[in-house]
């Protein structure tokens, strides 16, 4: 079949290496346009519109697909449209292009964490399991019939990132799948059932630490707003990004008791109160510095009596 592939950031990037690799023709990658990134605001292009060039692939960059757009995928005489995180909706001219419609790989078991952001309200719930999804893409909002789901366990110290990374590859899978099964005229699609959950898009504020909560939940929500917007707090006027945590373990050396956010250092570990349990900080960037131990910033401050992060 002739495909035309729309995504933008680096999960996308595996089900376009794997359609390019199969017996299918990609006549078109659809991109979100260069932004400007880093300090020197280098404009760079999205990581799917590299990888396309790598394969050799034509590319149109467009921050939404509008009639313009529409027309040059229609003149592409396209079979199926195959979209991975692109970054715009997709209006109904737009999905009536390709004669076999729109297929969508979305990262959860829907309807459960329909949006932007499945992997990382999944994780900041502490989910234990979720799902990489293909579904028809419809106007409504990640309401389409579902071809297939994957099931996929979530690694309970993984980063929403490292499990996205993960589920990209998983997902790139169930797409070929779907794609050969559409062309065989094999492929059924069955409407979702259940109650639909949101996943809206996050922002900075989702990415602040409340040490008054339990562990586990203080836990979740720094992996699942890691790398994206980011977990952070403040030590006085210093605002300190919150890399890694982990769980404390064993009975042997057990944790001393903490006020939420209070510090301390036991066993060459950097311990942060929570609302019931300490939890061992692993990794920090305090502002205008580089990421580092998070053991060895907290010897660097000091005695800690006092020292509270909130």
């Amino acid at each position: 079949m002739r495909l035309v592939v729309a995504g933008s950031p680096a999960a996308a990037v595996p089900t376009l290496r794997r359609l390019a690799a199969s017996d299918h023709e990609i006549v078109a990658v659809l991109t979100r346009p260069a932004t400007p990134q880093g300090r020197k605001r280098v404009l760079t292009p999205t990581p799917v519109a590299r990888a396309a060039a790598e394969l050799g692939l034509p590319v149109i960059e467009a921050a939404r697909v509008d009639d313009e757009v529409t027309a040059r995928l229609a003149a592409l005489d396209v079979d199926l449209g195959v979209i991975v995180a692109y970054g715009a909706l997709l209006r109904r001219p737009a999905l009536d292009v390709p004669r076999h419609g729109w297929v969508n790989l979305h990262f959860s078991e829907l309807p459960a964490y329909r949006g932007a952001a499945p992997v990382q309200r999944a994780v900041m719930a502490g989910d234990t399991r979720t799902a990489a999804t293909v579904f028809r893409l419809v106007e409504a909002l990640d309401a389409g019939p579902v071809f297939a789901s994957e099931p996929f366990d979530i690694d309970p110290e993984a980063t929403s990132g490292e499990v996205l990374a993960a589920m990209a590859e998983t997902g790139a899978e169930v797409v070929a799948r779907v794609v050969d099964g559409i062309a065989a005229g094999t492929a059924v699609a069955v409407e979702q059932s259940g109650e639909p959950t949101l996943a809206p898009k996050l922002t900075i504020d989702d990415g602040r630490i409340d040490f008054t909560a339990p562990a586990a939940a203080v836990h979740a929500r720094l992996r699942g707003v890691t790398p994206e917007p980011g977990a952070y707090a403040h030590l006085g006027e210093t605002r300190v990004k919150l890399l890694r945590s982990e769980r404390p373990g064993g009975t042997a050396d057990p944790a001393p008791p903490l006020a939420p956010g209070a510090l301390t250092v036991q066993g060459g570990r950097l311990l942060v109160g929570t609302g019931d349990a300490p939890l061992v900080l692993t990794e920090v960037q305090p502002a205008g510095k580089k990421a580092m131990d998070a053991a060895s910033w907290a010897r660097g401050l000091g005695p800690l009596d006092g020292k509270v992060l909130a």
